[in-house]
C-alpha cells in the first residue's frame, strides 16, 4: 500500500523533545564500506545458502560474503 493511501490522521505530532532524542537507526558503521552489486543466482542455490546461513545464525548476505572471501583467498 503506498503512503498516499495510509491514514495518518490519528497519529500525534512528535514533540520537540522526542525529535531531539531521536536517533537514526540502521546498519552499524564498520569502517569497511561495501559496494552494492546485483547478481543472478539459481533460486535453489539461494535457498540452500539461506538455509546454511540460518543454521550458522548469520544473515545470508554475510554468509555469502564470507564464502566468497574464503574462496578467493584459496585461489590467490
Amino acid at each position: 500500500m503506498p503512503d498516499s493511501q495510509i491514514d495518518f490522521s490519528d497519529l500525534p505530532e512528535s514533540t520537540e523533545e522526542e525529535l531531539r532524542r531521536a536517533r537514526r537507526v540502521g546498519r552499524p558503521k564498520t569502517g569497511r564500506t561495501k559496494q552494492l552489486i546485483a547478481i543472478r543466482l539459481d533460486p535453489g542455490l539461494l535457498a540452500k545458502l539461506r538455509r546454511l546461513a540460518r543454521k550458522r545464525g548469520k544473515p545470508y548476505q554475510t554468509f555469502i560474503h564470507e564464502l566468497l572471501d574464503k574462496a578467493t583467498t584459496r585461489v590467490a
